[in-house]
């Protein structure tokens, strides 16, 4: 069977070939009336549009983009819902992909992703420093919304958490509990995040006359369960280790945990660990984390509304640079009580 196409459309609703383009891309253009008689032929015909084709027009499709650092890590996996919630509300689809921290990776999917005129990315940077395909991108047309990172100028969407608060929170909590030796598990420093929350923690302790010893900090390339785990063991055979230790994310914090207890130290009475992002299985991890809360799902359905919002209607579209709070989680794995 011949498969349908707009010109047959046409013939049956007894219009020209621009009112059914007009229907399916512009509808507000068209008379009640003769929109509904279009509607009508298509489904009689069982009409399926070319999106394909729609896209050699220049037409965006209805998929928008989410890039994440990497999906292994179930804050990403929160986020991912937030977005997927968002777009479906607007009718839109999402394609996922993930740069695994890594710039190259990020270019090749920003790269393909524009090939396949997507109405608009969302993306998580593998760098402090964008890459300049994103202005390229965005000079081409499409929208770009950062996520989990703070845009204070006023050109570009953005979505984020205050991550300098949430290293406050921790550094605060840590100190009212007694602790003076406390150590940092970070990711890299490229990640702007990992930066703000080691900030917040330095903020804290510098105000009651503490920092953080050399000895007592190290920082991973990946922030896995297994990094946190070989760092927290480094951590513990030196001389005099910290008390307590802030672990960049909640894998690293889990990590640090198994390394703690295999070496059969106490938590929290040997060191305290606190972890960051307050994933699901933070509350059920070997000792019940504490954790700093991100809003992962609102950072998601926000930032894909922003982005839908600037992809359908860029003449009213303002940009705004969210930022969300944070909430330090207290659990077993700092106070014993």
């Amino acid at each position: 069977m011949a498969r349908v196409t707009i010109r047959h459309v046409a013939e049956r609703a007894s219009v020209s070939l621009g009112t059914v383009s007009n229907v399916l891309n512009k509808p507000e253009l068209v008379a009640e009336e003769t929109r509904l008689r279009v509607l009508g032929a298509i489904d009689e015909l069982g009409f399926v549009r070319n999106n394909a084709a729609r896209q050699l027009r220049g037409i965006k499709s209805a998929a928008i983009a989410l890039i994440v650092l990497d999906f292994d890590n179930p804050f990403f996996t929160e986020v991912a819902r937030g977005v997927e919630h968002a777009a479906a509300q607007a009718d839109h689809v999402v394609i996922l992909a993930s740069s695994g921290s890594a710039p190259t990776r990020e270019d090749q999917a920003l790269r393909l992703l524009e090939e396949q005129r997507v109405a608009g990315i969302l993306m998580s940077p593998a760098t402090r420093i964008p890459s300049p395909r994103l202005r390229e991108i965005r000079g081409h047309g499409t929208p770009i919304v950062l996520l989990d990172r703070h845009r204070k100028r006023r050109d570009q969407c953005s979505v984020a958490v205050d991550d300098t608060s949430g290293g406050r929170q921790v550094g605060e909590h840590l100190v009212a509990l007694g602790h003076t030796r406390i150590g940092m598990i970070n990711g890299p420093r490229s990640l702007k995040p990992c930066v703000e929350r080691r900030e917040g923690l330095c903020e804290v302790l510098s105000t009651r006359g503490l920092g953080l010893e050399r000895a007592h900090e190290l920082e991973t390339e990946a922030m896995t369960i297994g990094a946190g785990e070989e760092a927290m063991a480094a951590l513990l055979g030196r001389g005099r280790p910290p008390s307590a230790v802030f672990c960049g994310n909640d894998l690293l914090a889990i990590g640090a945990q198994r390394a703690a207890l295999a070496r059969g130290a106490r938590i929290p009475e040997d060191v305290a660990i606190v972890g960051y992002d307050d994933i699901r299985f933070a509350a059920t991890s070997l000792v019940p984390l504490t954790s700093v809360r991100n809003p992962a799902y609102e950072l998601g359905y926000q930032a894909a509304s922003l982005l839908i919002e600037e992809a359908t209607d860029s003449l009213h579209h303002r940009h705004r640079n969210v930022l969300l709070a944070p909430e330090l989680i207290v659990r077993s794995s700092t106070s014993a009580g």
